[in-house]
């Protein structure tokens, strides 16, 4: 999408937490293609990342299609973070699990995003929302919930039973980068525009 040098200028990349999640996994694939070390740090959400970037090029944040409010991150950011690259990459295996002791499913956790997901398994039961899937797997491993929507690494990590899996699903991701030269320009266009 962009110019090899601008991605080449990012060495860190912000992306969601906990580990887990498929954003973190995406982010050490960006790093891994490019034959680099990664520096990748992850968040409680996408949103909470922002205002620690640093606006010299160097950072970027690493967001999906699916986001929830992908398009808030981007126009409330315009000037300071520009997409400079995005990738397809399937996401780990998409999974409805549970504690092994557990067997019947009152409460589910998950995040925004494959609610549907959640729905599906377990009509009747009550959902909450939480800001990723790695934190729906921990708080369902926690107690907080019977069962949750996450992914199978997430699941594995946290000793849950996958009960279902939906396999990987095809995945869109974006790349935004601080304070580089694309989101200079992106903010020279936009203060144009406004003239």
């Amino acid at each position: 999408m962009s110019e090899p040098r601008v991605l080449d200028e990012i060495s860190v990349i912000h992306t969601l937490g906990p580990s887990g999640t498929n954003l973190e996994m995406a982010a050490y694939h960006w790093f891994g293609v490019r034959g680099r070390s990664a520096d990748v740090r992850l968040h409680p959400s996408l949103e909470s990342a922002v205002p620690g970037l640093s606006d010299d090029g160097h950072e970027a944040l690493l967001a999906c299609a699916v986001y929830p409010d992908l398009h808030s991150l981007v126009f409330e950011n315009l000037g300071r973070l520009a997409m400079v690259d995005s990738f397809i990459l399937p996401t780990y295996d998409m999974v409805f699990a549970t504690r092994a002791e557990c067997a019947r499913v009152n409460t589910v956790v998950s995040h925004p995003a494959p609610q549907s997901l959640a729905r599906r398994m377990s009509a009747g039961s009550t959902l909450t929302l939480v800001l990723s899937n790695s934190q729906a797997a921990r708080d369902c491993a926690g107690g907080v919930a019977d069962g949750c929507v996450t992914t199978s690494k997430a699941a594995a990590d946290h000793g849950l039973v996958i009960r279902r899996s939906f396999g990987p699903v095809p995945m869109v991701y974006t790349l935004h980068q601080a304070g580089g030269a694309m989101s200079r320009f992106a903010g020279a266009v936009g203060a144009e525009s406004a003239t």
